[in-house]
């Protein structure tokens, strides 16, 4: 299965592109979409998701038309929006069941298997009858996985779903995502660089609409080898050194700023060279060749 994306492109009616020309080819596997918040990863996801239309271009899911057949799409596909709404006062086990008849899953034996099934694989099955507003936002999150899997989905987005969670909430919802099958698409989308790192073999970043980079991780860092320097310095100096060299990123260690620059070659002495991180990928591609910074 391949999900092949081509020149797509959306304007609001408030003047903002949110996609500007997006090709994408998307294989089975965990694939993550990295960028910045408003970087337009929701409005390629919805747009994937049959929610909304795009200005112009094309998405196919293996042979189905995304755009003109979205009933066909919508048939195998699991979609775990950023914000998505339950009703508070309804048990995840019935709430579960309901959907899984929504989904034209009318046999009332096979309904009850896999419902009891999907609360197994994301750790629900002990807190089924609890009604949903007593869960927590990790396990709210996993029960958005379990209604995703309800139809047996070939394609699963998930968009920023480890926002907001715990550490130890965050790493049981990616270990729910790693144990997906490598026979069905699923699309992480993200702006925390962890997330990538731990799961995808394959990733994108986008910024302001546009799509800067898609490739896997580990080539990504190999092509940065050797020109990522470190250095810390005292804050009243680092000012100076963003406005003369191409600082891809700004992390306070013990109080003190912690400079990453790229360059092929010492930018200036007491700069080391250090292996570069899926971060620094990340922060080289959003910020280019310009001479600024991000705070993390």
């Amino acid at each position: 299965m391949q999900l092949r994306i081509n020149s797509l492109s959306k304007t609001y009616p408030n003047g903002v592109q949110a996609l500007k020309n997006v090709n994408l080819t998307i294989n089975s596997g965990m694939f993550g979409l990295l960028g910045p918040n408003g970087a337009g990863k929701s409005s390629l996801m919805r747009t994937i998701a049959t929610l909304q239309e795009p200005d112009s271009g094309s998405i196919s899911l293996g042979e189905l038309d995304v755009l003109r057949h979205k009933d066909e799409v919508r048939k195998t596909l699991g979609y775990l929006p950023q914000e998505f709404g339950v009703y508070p006062r309804i048990s995840a086990e019935d709430l579960l069941d309901h959907l899984a008849v929504l989904k034209g899953i009318s046999n009332r034996k096979d309904r009850k298997e896999l419902v009891i099934s999907l609360l197994h694989k994301t750790n629900l099955f002990n807190d089924r009858k609890k009604h949903l507003s007593g869960y927590s936002g990790g396990m709210k999150q996993r029960f958005g996985i379990a209604q995703a899997l309800l139809s047996n989905p070939k394609l699963i987005i998930v968009d920023e779903p480890t926002a907001g969670l715990d550490p130890a909430e965050r790493n049981r919802f990616l270990n729910l995502l790693g144990e997906l099958s490598d026979e069905t698409i699923v699309i992480l989308s993200t702006h925390i660089v962890d997330d990538v790192k731990e799961l995808c073999t394959d990733m994108a970043i986008i910024n302001k609409g546009e799509l800067l980079m898609q490739g896997n991780p580990l080539k990504s860092l190999k092509d940065l080898s050797g020109k990522i320097w470190s250095k810390r310095v005292d804050r009243e100096l680092a000012a100076g050194y963003k406005s003369r060299m191409n600082v891809v990123s700004d992390k306070l260690v013990a109080g003190k700023p912690t400079l990453h620059v790229l360059a092929d070659t010492q930018p200036e002495k007491g700069f080391e060279a250090v292996e570069p991180d899926l971060e620094d990928v990340y922060f080289s591609h959003i910020f280019g060749a310009q001479t600024q910074s991000l705070t993390v």
